[in-house]
């Protein structure tokens, strides 16, 4: 299959604003695709290579390496590259023209996307002494032999700003009408890539076996499950009204999210985002071989930094120091971690995830020996309101942020991916208004004016509508910026600039610029109010109005451990909403 006819179908998405357009160009590249080599299409218009979990390189070259290989391959100035890309923002616009009027010689070969994929991976795998000498050759080489349009592309994918803006689940929505013949089907890929987390083998299998042969997926360890997560409302009483009665309140703590694979004595660990992070955690992983009795099993829990001496929980923020390549054995010496597992998704050959909450807890506390720093989260099974919040208060004075509280119904199973009514928070915050911060993606800028001439001036935000894998414009975000945010985020947003808005993002507003959905921030205001200028649930509340954040300022907290379908979906804003309104009723 020829890289071109990639490069063309980028070409297409890249210009449109309308998500059904994007998905149509999608099928169109899908049906064309062989099965022997659509995961790698699949990764390639992800941005990357691999799925994250497998923990191997992925590209992620710097601009100005890459800009030495097409120095390399051009015969032009890495300077003269740099300067030009003061003039289109854009490595890859700039590979493209510049190939175009400098080119050495014709290409010898069409590029294949095998041939582009295997040398990228190549690439991304060099290591050791002269590594970037060799990342820089093989780079050129690949550009001496593309097109100019496939030059753009292919500068892209190694910089990491393919900026296409194409979400799984509209991935999702594609390989539904190109293997299945309908949208309709999604709901089937979805649950087979909740729990394999590999969007490529799930294309591979749909296109290979057919609708059929997706529902024959197995959870497997050493394979990431998407993590179930949990809704929130202000008061104990909706929250026991929701779960339909009894359920159970689990301590809610400040820290990561771990899932944990254990096969005989071999440990991963995989964050939120699905990423492995094993080899941060030496120290977890020991605890996990020690403390798991069953020889194969997925758990799931919460990492929490604690104090040393006294078993104190400590912020989020302190546990991040734990992020790291490097001094991994001193930081963990200097900032150690107490798990505080509470759900359990698989025991040596059971999938778990299709059973009741009360069954998984059971098995959790079968196989798990607890330690010191080894924890089974505190819980309590009640249907009283007094006994909850009685509940709640402990966990606050133990530095927890709140509770947990999720359904013991025959129903309440495992909801790999999903943002579901199965599970609520509840924060000591919401009992007034707005103070509980919510995560909204980034979506677009406005230039600043006076002291903030020459970077933004306010940020556009998002909410995540997962129904119709859109983001949705809740409030533009001006206040709470130091002086250093304000400094540094012109570099940290430019490589997610597009020159539209994407076509996965609803806004009445019109942004300066625009980004690709991608960063996270965490953002509080004063409430939640109609607005006829934001899209967050339009027409919802409010024939011709949406749901906007008051007074809204960034918290100081980028939140990297999340992607932007992890962020504040637009059901738990109008949530939020409705709830204000009760209160401000009473």
């Amino acid at each position: 299959m020829k890289y071109s006819l990639i490069a063309d179908v980028y070409k297409k998405i890249e210009a449109t604003t309308k998500r059904l357009e994007m998905i149509d160009y999608l099928v169109e590249l899908l049906e064309h695709t062989s099965i022997e080599i659509i995961d790698k299409v699949i990764y390639l218009t992800q941005g990357k290579l691999h799925p994250n979990w497998m923990g191997l390189p992925e590209i992620g070259i710097a601009e100005k390496m890459a800009a030495k290989a097409v120095s390399l391959a051009i015969q032009i100035s890495t300077e003269d590259i740099m300067e030009n890309i003061k003039k289109t923002g854009d490595l890859g616009i700039s590979t493209e023209n510049l190939l175009k009027m400098n080119r050495l010689r014709e290409p010898t070969t069409q590029l294949t996307v095998t041939k582009v994929y295997d040398t990228l991976d190549e690439v991304s795998k060099a290591s050791g002494p002269g590594s970037s000498k060799r990342k820089i050759e093989k780079l050129a080489t690949l550009i001496m032999d593309a097109l100019p349009l496939e030059a753009r592309y292919i500068i892209r994918t190694v910089t990491s700003q393919l900026r296409l803006g194409i979400g799984d689940m509209t991935l999702l929505d594609a390989l539904a009408i190109a293997f299945t013949g309908s949208k309709e089907n999604r709901g089937v890929l979805e649950r087979t890539y909740n729990i394999t987390s590999d969007l490529g083998n799930v294309a591979k299998t749909v296109a290979w076996k057919g609708i059929d042969g997706i529902k024959e997926a197995k959870v497997v360890v050493g394979k990431p499950v998407r993590m179930m997560l949990a809704q929130r409302l202000s008061t104990v009483e909706e929250i026991i009204g929701k779960l339909a009665g009894k359920c159970s309140a689990e301590y809610k703590l400040d820290g990561e999210r771990f899932q944990l694979h254990k096969q005989d004595k071999r440990v991963n660990i995989y964050s939120r985002r699905l990423e492995n992070i094993t080899s941060m955690y030496p120290d977890v992983v020991q605890l996990a071989v020690s403390s798991i009795k069953a020889k194969e099993a997925i758990v799931e829990g919460e990492g929490v930094a604690i104090q040393a001496d006294t078993g104190e929980l400590k912020p989020f923020q302190e546990l991040m120091q734990r992020r790291r390549k490097y001094r991994i054995k001193e930081m963990a010496e200097k900032i150690p971690v107490a798990v505080f597992l509470f759900d359990c998704l698989y025991v040596d050959g059971e999938d778990l995830t299709t059973k009741p909450y009360t069954i998984r807890r059971k098995k959790l506390e079968e196989i798990v020996e607890e330690k010191t720093r080894f924890l089974i989260t505190p819980s309590k099974i009640s249907r009283n309101p007094s006994e909850i919040r009685k509940f709640f208060d402990e966990a606050i004075s133990k530095g927890c942020e709140g509770l947990i509280i999720k359904s013991t119904s025959l129903n309440s199973i495992y909801r790999a991916g999903a943002r579901s009514w199965l599970w609520v928070k509840w924060k000591r915050s919401y009992q007034s208004k707005m103070i509980e911060p919510v995560d909204l993606t980034v979506v677009g800028a406005f230039m600043g004016r006076g002291k903030r001439a020459g970077t933004y001036g306010a940020l556009l935000t998002t909410a995540y509508d997962k129904s119709n894998d859109v983001f949705r414009t809740v409030c533009k975000v001006g206040s709470g910026f130091t002086d250093n945010n304000l400094k540094n985020m012109l570099k940290m947003f430019n490589k997610h600039i597009t020159t539209h808005k994407n076509a996965r993002v609803d806004s009445i507003l019109k942004a300066d610029i625009w980004f690709k959905p991608a960063i996270v921030m965490e953002v509080i205001g004063d409430e939640i109010t109609l607005s006829p200028v934001h899209s967050c649930a339009f027409n919802n509340i409010r024939k011709e109005s949406g749901l906007a954040i008051r007074f809204p300022r960034f918290t100081g907290r980028w939140r990297t451990d999340k992607s932007p379908e992890d962020s504040t979906s637009v059901n738990e804003i109008i949530e939020m909403y409705r709830s204000q309104l009760k209160k401000t009723t009473k």
